[in-house]
């Protein structure tokens, strides 16, 4: 079940920002997490950039463990505004079959697309790690935070990802949604919990007093300061979706 919505219809033009930063944006959007406090089996991961300041006060708050997660698109080899997938964290592919069978691409036309993406997720990943280890998903019940969404695309290719780690139940989480993406993302996770549901969102920015670009640094720090764990990266495993 999710948590309940505000649904308050607000002329983003004329709208007075709701969070002064991320890390108020995270607070409020804990309150809304409560039932999963100091739980020993719970992950809050957070998409990068913008996720992780808002999933380290979630998890700060609820006293549970913290990752970053990344996702990078997938695009057709000779249309490269046309998206087919995504990678993800833990060496996770995710191809559109619905797409993929569209266009006739040939498995082996993609193979070059998704190694250039996997170079540059774990690029990112080894920036904002060092030498800390993903944390298993295995079992858990996993929060996947981000910023806000306009749109399902990040965080449906994020639930995907997440799903091949066979967790115990995914949580789709976000301070501020559009009321049809949040519904759209009810129909992929188990639970979707926004704190606010505008009937539109065109810029997650408007939400925000504050909304300056997260940076490399920032998100090492916040990793830093998050309790370490050395679990085994997952292999490189190819799924599909249905849409």
């Amino acid at each position: 079940m999710s948590a309940p919505r505000h649904d308050r219809c607000l002329d983003e033009s004329a709208m007075q920002r709701i969070f002064a930063d991320r890390h108020h944006a995270g607070s409020q959007l804990a309150e809304q997490l409560r039932q999963y406090e100091s739980r020993r089996d719970v992950v809050i991961l957070g998409l990068e950039p913008g996720g992780v300041p808002v999933a380290w006060e979630v998890a700060k708050t609820l006293g549970v463990p913290l990752d970053v997660f990344v996702v990078r698109t997938v695009r057709a080899p000779r249309d490269p505004d046309l998206v087919v997938g995504s990678v993800a964290s833990g060496g996770v592919s995710v191809l559109s079959h619905r797409v993929v069978t569209a266009l006739g691409l040939p498995r082996a036309t993609l193979d070059a697309p998704v190694r250039r993406a996997l170079l540059e997720l774990r690029r990112c990943e080894a920036a904002y790690r060092r030498y800390r280890l993903p944390l298993s998903l295995a079992g858990r019940i996993v929060i996947i935070v981000d910023d806000g969404m306009a749109t399902r695309a990040t965080m449906r290719a994020a639930v995907h990802a997440v799903r091949e780690s066979k967790p115990a139940r995914i949580v789709a989480a976000a301070p501020v949604a559009a009321r049809t993406t949040c519904d759209m993302l009810e129909t992929l996770a188990d639970e979707v919990v926004c704190a606010w549901t505008p009937e539109s969102l065109s810029m997650i920015g408007l939400w925000y007093r504050y909304f300056s670009p997260t940076t490399d640094d920032e998100i090492r720090a916040l990793l830093r300061h998050t309790d370490t764990h050395s679990h085994e990266c997952g292999s490189h495993v190819l799924a599909h979706w249905d849409g």
